[in-house]
């Protein structure tokens, strides 16, 4: 029975106490062999480039140049390249930038052993490793999904921004010379675009998002 390919792996994380930790996981693995490190995107393009790693497990938040730049990076220039974020955070955002940016999987750094190790030949292989808390994420941004700020209509991001700074409905209608009912009006299309259902709710999302 022929060995299995062995699948040359390179960790990026600007976190030496990860880095540690990644390489002894990855020499009690006959099938994975770690051929380097960085400590942030930059480095690991350049070193993608002399190495040739099979699968890079990418971390997120990093300095010089993130983990979701380095990823459409390294996937533009390393197309045969997989890379399986391994991060310890799973914002709606982070989670679909990394997936848009071409990462092939998306782990958070409190899984298993067995799960890593699994993920990794699953990237090599092309298939999809995705963490609970990476596919809730995902779920949630389709059920709330970003609005541009262009949907909004020029008078309902005035609406919005009083709403922000704190005005009540009568205060906002009284600045913009409208009637309470108008302002109501205004209100209730600007909930619905958001996909909220209060005041609270759009004040929140339009901080958040800086929708205005």
């Amino acid at each position: 029975m022929s060995e299995p390919k062995v699948i040359r792996v390179m960790i990026v994380d600007d976190h030496a106490v990860v880095r540690g930790g990644l390489s002894k996981f990855l020499q009690v693995h006959k099938d994975l062999e770690l051929v380097g490190e960085a400590e942030n995107g930059k480095e690991a393009i350049r070193l993608a480039g002399q190495l040739h790693p099979d699968v890079v497990l990418m971390d997120l938040k990093m300095p010089e140049m993130d983990g979701v730049a380095a990823t459409r990076e390294l996937r533009q220039r390393h197309p045969n390249t997989r890379v399986l974020v391994l991060t310890s955070f799973a914002e709606d955002n982070m989670v679909q930038g990394a997936l848009q940016a071409g990462a092939t999987g998306y782990l958070l750094k409190n899984v298993s052993v067995s799960e890593l190790a699994n993920a990794i030949r699953a990237a090599h292989a092309g298939r999809m490793t995705l963490s609970s808390e990476a596919t809730e994420a995902l779920v949630h941004a389709a059920a709330h999904p970003i609005v541009p700020a262009d949907e909004l209509t020029e008078r309902e991001r005035e609406v919005l921004a009083l709403m922000v700074d704190g005005l009540s409905n009568q205060e906002i209608a009284d600045r913009l010379f409208l009637s309470l009912g108008t302002v109501k009006f205004h209100a209730g299309n600007i909930y619905s675009k958001l996909g909220v259902d209060s005041r609270v709710a759009a004040v929140t999302m339009a901080i958040q998002r800086r929708l205005v």
